[in-house]
This record gives C-alpha cells, sequence and structure tokens, in this order.
C-alpha cells in the first residue's frame, strides 16, 4: 500500500524542469518589470543587438514601461490558463486576449490612444466563452440537483485533461 502511495507523489523530471522555470519567472516579476527604468527616454534606442524606435509615443523608455506593464499581468494569465483545474478556466482567456491586443496595439495601431476601449476586437471571444461557461455551470447544477453527486465530483467528470501543454493549446483550434 505504501508503494502505491509513493507511486502517486513522483514527481518526473519534465514536470520539475516545467514547474523550477514557472516558479523562477514568478519569483523574479518583480526585475522583469523593472526592465524598463533600465531603457534611456529617447526616441531610438539603440543597442549592440537591435535598433528600437518609439514611434508614434516619442520616448522609448515609455513604450517599455507599456510592455512591461501589460506583458507580465499577460504571463501571470498564461500561467494560470495552463495549470488551472477548474471547469471554468476558460473564462481566463478573456482578459488574455484583451492584454494581447493591448499588447499588438501598442505596435501596430498609429491612430488610436494606447489602451483605448477596443471591445469590438474582444466581443467575439466574449459571445463563445461566457455562453459556453453558463452552459456548462447549467448542466452542473441541473446533475446537481437531479443526482448525488458533490461539486467536485462534478468538476472531476466536466474537465478536460491533456496530458501536457501541446495538447492543452491543440484543443482550442
Amino acid at each position: 500500500m505504501k508503494e502505491e502511495l509513493t507511486q502517486f507523489r513522483h514527481t518526473d523530471k519534465k514536470s520539475l524542469i516545467i514547474g523550477s522555470i514557472v516558479a523562477t519567472l514568478l519569483a523574479i516579476t518583480p526585475y522583469l518589470f523593472y526592465l524598463y527604468e533600465s531603457v534611456p527616454s529617447t526616441q531610438v534606442w539603440d543597442t549592440f543587438l537591435f535598433s528600437f524606435d518609439a514611434g508614434k509615443l516619442e520616448n522609448a523608455n515609455y513604450v517599455m514601461w507599456l510592455i512591461t506593464g501589460k506583458a507580465l499581468p499577460l504571463m501571470f494569465l498564461l500561467i494560470w490558463f495552463f495549470t488551472c483545474r477548474h471547469w471554468w478556466y476558460h473564462v481566463i482567456l478573456v482578459p488574455t486576449v484583451m492584454y494581447a491586443f493591448q499588447i499588438s496595439a501598442i505596435f501596430y495601431d498609429t491612430t488610436s490612444p494606447v489602451d483605448e476601449l477596443q471591445l469590438m476586437y474582444y466581443f467575439p471571444l466574449m459571445a463563445i466563452v461566457i455562453p459556453t461557461i453558463y452552459l456548462i455551470r447549467a448542466k452542473m447544477f441541473d446533475r446537481i440537483n437531479t443526482a448525488n453527486k458533490s461539486m467536485e465530483e462534478l468538476e472531476e467528470e466536466f474537465m478536460i485533461k491533456p496530458k501536457n501543454v501541446w495538447e492543452k493549446v491543440k484543443q482550442y483550434f
């Protein structure tokens, strides 16, 4: 019996490496956020690797501040999405897409101000995700009323369990 219990607690090398990378990223987020302070307050930022032009925003430091302010929450949401085991985890896609659109708007949108409300881009995603989550919730509560299962058992029944991150990505496309 003890051998069976230790078998379930065994962590393979792949999950240990991925967990270590995620933990390290989370631990260094304050340093990642303040990286923008090392960028000069000029229109063009020249390094030995690349040259960055701030474009219409006219200040490379400001652009990097915007990017770090959007990329870190995006990173947190992606980690949460790929590690969440609740039935409602698809809702995390809505703010994830919002941050992704905001980051792309920094680089590609030259006509509107930064972070202008872009609800028309989020609406199609929300039109799919929100009713789907509501239908899953309604189905769960219907089964609770007709069956004698607990909420945890129903979450387990509705949970999609891909074996790795790539399979989790593939289930959406």
